[in-house]
């Protein structure tokens, strides 16, 4: 189909900055603000909508995806272990390890589920090949592998009730979603929820207040909002083909935030899409919902495992 430069009515571009590969976006209720990561660049990022700033903050390495925590700092998906950030004083401190670090391996797409722990998937970096393994952190020290033979892990979200888990394996363009035990924080097996049509593939996702999932449909030009039973409840077309994750946000958390990635583009490609690695946003009339906290207690320890 063709497109435009034009943006959709209600879309906008924020900040002028052009990322790589932007990718997962999430809100700081506490704070007010948006973080998120260009993974190759590699940096984090952080937009203050009240005043219109953006603060970069360079990685050492490729930074996969990040999650907020209870206590104030970021977890951060480094390639071969998870660090936690301090915007304050800029700090980076290692938390956690696979068992194995895979030398090509890097992690990508996380999310911390409702009751705060963290999940993380691995890839290999250049050849997508099936090697990459999803993890659960719990707290300090060892990821515990849950599913292995991974090719690109993305889409990871959880209903508002937190008892269905939805994830990606990109590269079999569906998504998926998994009966999910919050109390043990186990997920069940895989039932499709949604097929894309190749080469479209499922990026990331975002929940709203009413359990519908919002999904980045990489190489597809668009966000998708499907029904917790996977018909398709809206699309959102962009002027950029490969938009990368979304996230709800602002005071009313009515704002979708929409990061997008430039790279691998060719000059004919990019003077196409001069959008092409932007951060957008567009208020979509739905509230999202807070986005989870990594708890440093122990799961097992909160009422919220009750």
């Amino acid at each position: 189909m063709p497109h435009t430069h034009d943006l959709p009515d209600g879309l906008r571009r924020v900040g002028d900055q052009t990322d790589i590969l932007g990718e997962s976006p999430i809100w700081d209720e506490r704070d007010g603000c948006l973080y998120w990561v260009d993974i190759r660049r590699p940096a984090i990022q952080r937009l203050v909508p009240a005043t219109g700033q953006i603060d970069t903050w360079p990685m050492p390495d490729l930074v996969g995806s990040i999650a907020l925590t209870d206590e104030g700092r970021l977890l951060v998906a480094l390639p071969q272990f998870v660090a936690l950030f301090d915007s304050t004083s800029g700090s980076l401190e290692s938390y956690a390890w696979p068992p194995t670090v895979i030398a090509g391996h890097r992690f990508n797409d996380g999310r911390c589920d409702r009751q705060g722990r963290f999940w993380l998937g691995s890839m290999h970096n250049l050849t997508r090949a099936p090697e990459g393994t999803l993890f659960r952190m719990d707290g300090p020290g060892e990821l515990q592998p849950v599913r292995t033979g991974v090719c690109i892990p993305n889409s990871l979200a959880f209903s508002p009730d937190g008892r269905t888990m939805y994830f990606a394996d990109s590269l079999q363009y569906a998504l998926y979603a998994h009966d999910y035990d919050p109390a043990q924080g186990r997920m069940g097996e895989p039932r499709v929820m949604a097929k894309t049509q190749p080469p479209g593939f499922p990026d990331g996702s975002a929940v709203d207040e009413e359990g519908f999932v919002w999904n980045a449909e990489f190489n597809a030009w668009r966000v998708v909002r499907y029904s917790p039973q996977g018909r398709v409840d809206r699309v959102i077309e962009l002027p950029v083909e490969r938009p990368t994750c979304c996230a709800f946000g602002g005071a009313d958390l009515r704002t979708l935030y929409i990061t997008t990635a430039s790279q691998h583009m060719s000059a004919g490609e990019l003077a196409d899409q001069p959008l092409a690695g932007a951060l957008l946003s567009i208020d979509v009339g739905v509230r999202g919902l807070p986005e989870p906290r990594f708890r440093f207690t122990p799961v097992a320890e909160t009422t919220a495992a009750s």
